[in-house]
């Protein structure tokens, strides 16, 4: 049984699919304009541990993410310019240029960080005449209305508007600075906006309202209705998208197919620097991933921190999590996996805690905390140790396989010599010899009267 926060009724819930083998999920993706920074790439860690998760109960999981290539403005109050354009216009290339270097960019942090892939990634230009459609359907409706720069949703028409929020998001509501003043309510929002009618945009298209562009919060239904169907089982992303984003992705749904889109909204916390404030490229105290000398050390140290809490980034967070990641992995090339099996039935036991822990709302601490206890027990072959990490690293993604290492045949002969003289009880000389091949850079292990060899 898996239990999952779900955020549109702010309590931990069990995660029935709405097929009983598959499970379909969408993940809001990068808007690619710039560098995703580790802040960003925090989110996409935990849903890669949510899908997971998914995959090891045994789920086939369809998973969409978008790539957000028009549309998103430097303000989610829809004001400001196209994020993409300005960046175009800055670093003096097409959008073209700018989506195709920053996708390429934020894929090759996925791999890094061991991110599976979705499914498939879509990009929002590749779907606009279904975002029309979309927003056909809710004109036809009485949803929408126009002014001088768009097709707006009239948020009053929806009693139910904000379902997401918390209190929080009802402060931020209340504190929003409205600029446009022939919005009817001061949470309406775009779902067409119109190119200036003074210069030409990189990014626009012909539509029945006129020459423009699909508002940032229509992309994201158009796909997961397209490719998920309405509603899915599982929409993720972090909490700064419930106050804006996905309550209005709910909206849409919601007058178009009287539906929430998906039946459990998962939302993982902010990046915090120096136990102070959230990362962002607004602040100007965003890391990436390039300034992270180890890349899978920083996909450790978000497993030390659950999902929904906020997770501090300092270089002496970093450092202890290379460690610690580092001193693992010195453990589990230590281990002699040819061992016999020593407690098959404790091993069932491990495996049904580090279960229960991971299906209790995505619970990594306790399942990590677990992998520790596992090293030090003493009741197991690392015959057993080594099949059980490699079944909990199903869910880890921290690639803890132990290393294959050339051992030169100087060093193999020195064993076997070793033994020799081990096995005439000359034991002055084996430690003699022991010592040898410490020097050179290796180890020697003896277990039940066999030997392994470690760099």
């Amino acid at each position: 049984m898996i239990k999952l926060h779900n955020t549109l009724t702010r309590k931990i819930e069990e995660f029935k699919p709405i097929n009983e083998k598959e499970v379909r999920l969408y993940t809001c993706g990068p808007t690619v304009y710039w560098f995703a920074h580790i802040g960003n790439l925090k989110t996409y860690i935990f849903e890669d541990i949510l899908k997971r998760v998914l995959e090891y109960n045994g789920y086939n999981v369809k998973h969409i993410m978008n790539i957000t290539d028009v549309g998103h403005l430097t303000s989610d109050e829809d004001e400001g310019e196209d994020k993409l354009e300005k960046s175009a216009q800055k670093e003096k290339k097409t959008v073209l240029d700018i989506v195709e270097f920053y996708t390429k960019n934020f894929k090759e942090g996925l791999e890094k960080l061991n991110i599976e892939f979705p499914t498939e990634f879509i990009k929002a230009t590749e779907t606009i005449e279904d975002q029309i459609e979309l927003i056909k359907i809710l004109e036809e409706k009485g949803y929408t209305y126009k002014t001088s720069d768009g097709i707006y949703f009239n948020t009053s028409k929806l009693p139910n508007y904000g379902a997401l929020w918390g209190e929080k998001e009802k402060k931020d509501l209340r504190s929003r600075i409205e600029e446009n003043k022939e919005k009817k309510n001061p949470q309406d929002f775009a779902l067409w906006k119109f190119s200036p009618k003074d210069k030409k945009r990189q990014m626009e298209w012909a539509s029945p309202w006129g020459i423009g562009f699909p508002g940032w919060h229509t992309e994201c239904v158009a796909i997961g209705v397209k490719t998920l169907g309405a509603p899915f089982d599982i929409h993720c992303g972090g909490i700064d998208h419930i106050s804006v984003h996905h309550t209005n992705e709910i909206a849409q749904a919601e007058a178009a197919y009287n539906n929430n889109l998906a039946n459990y909204w998962v939302h993982g916390e902010f990046l915090n620097v120096r136990d102070e404030e959230k990362m962002g490229k607004s602040k100007g105290n965003i890391v990436t991933l390039n300034d992270v000398e180890e890349p899978l050390s920083y996909r450790y140290l978000n497993l030390t921190a659950h999902y929904r809490s906020k997770l501090n980034y300092s270089k002496e967070s970093i450092d202890a999590a290379k460690i610690s990641l580092n001193k693992l992995r010195e453990k589990i090339n230590e281990l002699n996996i040819n061992s016999d099996s020593k407690n098959p039935d404790l091993k069932e036991k491990y495996k049904s805690q580090f279960l229960e822990f991971i299906n209790s709302d995505l619970d990594m601490p306790k399942a990590l905390a677990l992998t520790w206890d596992l090293i030090k027990d003493e009741n197991f072959s690392d015959k057993e140790k080594y099949e059980l990490i490699q079944d909990f690293d199903k869910v880890f993604g921290l690639k803890l396989k132990q290393e294959q290492i050339k051992i030169p045949e100087e060093i193999i002969n020195l064993a076997n010599e070793r033994e020799k003289y081990r096995q005439e009880k000359n034991f002055e000389k084996a430690d003699e010899i022991r010592k040898l091949i410490e020097q050179k850079g290796f180890s020697i292990k003896d277990e039940n009267g066999t030997f392994s060899i470690k760099k």
